[in-house]
């Protein structure tokens, strides 16, 4: 007897129902991330369907019906349709023609079994029928994930030889949906490590930074340091390195912090700025990663003594990471606003002080006793301005 589908929230939508009716009923299956979370209860973020209908079709399809859609990624087949519930993508059925562990080369295809068989793992390979919610399962995904089993499809070797990042999503999945270990699976990740040196180091620092986000990551991380994974990504993560992680996931969950996976990989690494530089170098991190992730690396016992100084000094996320970091308690930074001083450099040219060095002096001055007072009012800064014009 075939599964089914429970009727969720989400596959009663009327925009759904349009874009099925747009597609036609018998051309579109929902499938992947959707229907495996929604198999295990859980409120899936993005809703992703196929059709053996070629890119250009589903956009003249789309558009007869009046929904808008983005050709997000159509050379590999991929449209966005723009829906009242939200964006969704709809994939040509497809089929690999090469890989080389980095990018495959993919033609279309009419086939539903050849588009499941390109999938990673047998969870992330179930469509579901729009109309009747019944699945489709060429390779034991459902009782895979009943089984809380994260298996590849074929052999595991040749599925990581076709992309070495699912190294990474094997572990990311491993973390989120399984129990057991797949022995094979684990074997394959242990011995094709060292492929992952030639992945972009973008790829990398998504799975990575992925898996830190996740609400507990250190048994993870510590299989992947056990099967020299970890080793090859980010050496810096040493056995205390990985220590500090553990005590940093503690002090979230103290302090009813949600996670962060910069300040998670800051855990990972020496509180070394330098070093921090360097690994966000490396994993192409952005501008503002990379400058919180360093912020982190410059944390110092010290910084407990006057959080909403450090506060002030790193922005609010700064200091709560530093905090945490060397487990001292953030509560004074609970709900406060990080404040500015009350003075601008006009008024103390205004005072009689030419522009120059004297003011920004004088304007450092009064700033740094208000922060050593805790921020007081404006008349406590008029007053501590009036005290260094007198001391001049």
């Amino acid at each position: 007897m075939a599964e089914h589908l429970p009727k969720a929230e989400w596959t009663q939508r009327a925009d759904l129902a349009r874009l099925v009716d747009a597609l036609g009923a018998d051309s579109v299956r929902w499938v992947g991330g959707c229907v495996r979370d929604t198999l295990l209860g859980i409120t899936p973020n993005d809703i992703d369907c196929a059709t053996p209908h070629r890119p250009g079709a589903v956009i003249d399809k789309c558009r007869a019906a009046g929904i808008r859609t983005v050709p997000t990624g159509i050379d590999h087949g991929t449209i966005t349709a723009i829906l009242d519930g939200g964006p969704v993508e709809v994939t040509t059925l497809r089929r690999d023609v090469s890989t080389d562990g980095r990018r495959a080369t993919v033609a279309f295809a009419d086939d539903w079994r050849e588009d499941a068989a390109r999938r990673d793992f047998t969870i992330n390979a179930l469509y579901a029928d729009p109309v009747t919610l019944e699945l489709s399962d060429y390779f034991g995904g459902f009782a895979d994930l009943t089984a809380r089993r994260v298996r590849f499809i074929g052999e595991a070797e040749d599925r990581i030889r076709e992309d070495h990042l699912r190294i990474l999503r094997y572990f990311r999945f491993q973390a989120r949906f399984g129990d057991a270990l797949d022995e094979e699976a684990v074997h394959a990740c242990q011995s094709l490590a060292s492929t992952l040196k030639g992945l972009s180091r973008e790829r990398v620092a998504m799975e990575l930074l992925a898996i830190l986000s996740l609400p507990d990551p250190i048994q993870t991380i510590d299989l992947m340091a056990e099967l020299g994974v970890l080793e090859v990504i980010l050496p810096e993560a040493r056995a205390p390195e990985r220590a500090s992680l553990k005590a940093l996931v503690a002090q979230e969950n103290a302090q009813a912090h949600q996670p962060n996976e910069i300040r998670r990989l800051a855990a990972l690494l020496p509180a070394v700025p330098s070093v921090a530089e360097t690994v966000a170098a490396r994993l192409r991190l952005s501008k503002a990663q990379r400058a919180r992730l360093v912020c982190a690396a410059g944390r110092t016992p010290t910084d407990a003594e006057a959080p909403r100084a450090l506060a002030y000094r790193e922005g609010l996320d700064g200091a709560i990471d530093r905090l945490l970091l060397t487990a001292s308690d953030s509560a004074s930074l609970s709900g406060w606003q990080v404040p500015q001083l009350p003075l601008k450099g006009g008024e103390i040219v205004a005072r009689g002080i030419g522009k120059g060095p004297e003011v920004a002096r004088i304007l450092r001055a009064v700033e740094r006793r208000w922060i050593e007072e805790q921020f007081p009012p404006r008349e406590r800064v008029e007053a501590l301005l009036e005290e260094e014009l007198a001391a001049r």
